[in-house]
């Protein structure tokens, strides 16, 4: 890797056969081949991608690095690469990033693994690596927390409706069972806040405890969730319709996890589970079929401000397949449309979209990072030499 005077995005998207690799100044792309149907999710150190394949969790450089030192940072560029690090999983999972940590979880083992995010910034094998295993196998999630602790759903195939909370030593230290069909994640402000998606109202937790969110539905899963260090809003998907083959909610959620209320906002078009983010100041930002990006007041349940990104567009019934996906990064909404194939830049500021990208594949899921270490995040500093 070279020095250079600054660092900036990189956008990852994945296709049918590997990972294109798009540098958000000049558009250039870059393909990276891997079999398998992959999954994005950025790492946790600002450096990597964690891409979800047939046989775990394979970690994905993408040749933006910050190296600290002393008062100031170093920052290093090179080409985007598949590493040598890999993480062996049967049924890869979610992949959570807080307090410093980043957990994995195989849905098929129920396994989560655990370490400093920082420790693979060097491209290098993590030194500690924690074992947590739930008690069945089931399409889960761990979140860690500060002082070693972690919350880890429990469940089968079948059923599951519980969140416990483990402390360092893997022993359970409280838990929930008021979570059916528990699904679902974010954390909110500094990381210490935590909620999950339940299909009777969602959990929080929060100063050591669970606490439940009354639901005003018969049913109400909010299994889809984004949180922001801003402020104390969750924007999640909002489905009332049990026996829906594939519901198309118009209304998303708006949770205050420090008052464990729930309120809607209609955006008047339908959306999908890749369509929600949260922008710079915490404002809710959601694609609708109609293409436009609404931005969303999380404080007051309103919509701001709508942009014009994509066309057209719906829901397959086969969620594998291609759609468009939306990722934020500072004040840039990155939107993929797999059906033109293009990657717009969208300025949520400006309201404009700023640069469009010609794709040479069908982009499928998206991850964008931009080299910087995340608050909280400890990588190994500088030397004179660097």
């Amino acid at each position: 890797m070279s020095e250079v005077g600054s660092l900036e995005p990189r956008v990852f998207l994945s296709y049918d056969g590997g990972v294109m690799a798009v540098d958000s100044t000049d558009g250039s792309v870059t393909t990276l081949k891997h079999d398998g149907f992959l999954r994005l999710t950025e790492a946790g150190d600002g450096r990597h991608v964690m891409v979800a394949d047939d046989k775990g969790f394979s970690v994905l450089d993408s040749g933006l690095a910050e190296r600290p030192h002393g008062d100031h940072s170093h920052y290093y560029e090179g080409p985007a690469a598949f590493t040598d690090v890999a993480f062996a999983a049967k049924e890869p999972g979610h992949v959570v990033h807080n307090a410093g940590q980043t957990a994995l979880y195989a849905d098929a083992s129920g396994e989560a693994m655990i370490f400093p995010s920082g420790a693979i910034h060097d491209n290098a094998e993590p030194s500690e690596l924690r074992h947590l295993t739930a008690s069945n196998p089931h399409h889960g999630v761990a979140v860690p927390l500060a002082e070693g602790r972690v919350l880890m759903t429990e469940g089968t195939e079948k059923e599951r409706h519980s969140i416990v909370l483990y402390d360092r030593e893997g022993k359970e230290v409280t838990r929930t069972d008021e979570c059916p069909g528990v699904h679902g994640v974010a954390e909110v402000g500094d990381g210490s806040v935590v909620s999950f998606g339940c299909e009777n109202g969602p959990v929080v937790f929060r100063d050591g405890q669970f606490h439940k969110v009354a639901s005003t539905e018969a049913y109400q899963r909010t299994g889809n969730q984004r949180g922001s260090e801003h402020d104390r809003y969750v924007l999640t998907d909002y489905k009332v319709d049990k026996d829906a083959d594939l519901e198309r909610p118009t209304r998303v959620g708006i949770l205050d996890t420090a008052a464990d209320t729930m309120r809607t906002v209609d955006l008047g078009s339908p959306y999908w589970f890749r369509s929600l983010e949260r922008g710079p100041n915490g404002e809710g930002v959601v694609l609708t079929y109609n293409g436009k990006l609404n931005i969303i007041d999380m404080a007051e349940g309103r919509i701001t401000k709508t942009i014009d990104v994509v066309g057209e567009w719906s829901e397959d019934k086969e969620w594998q397949k291609p759609n468009v996906a939306v990722r934020v990064l500072d004040d840039i909404a990155y939107v993929s449309d797999p059906h033109s194939k293009k990657l717009h830049m969208v300025g949520l500021g400006s309201g404009k979209v700023i640069k469009t990208v010609d794709l040479p594949q069908v982009p499928n899921e998206i991850a964008v990072v931009d080299g910087h270490i995340p608050a909280g995040v400890s990588v190994a500093e500088a030397t004179e030499t660097d």
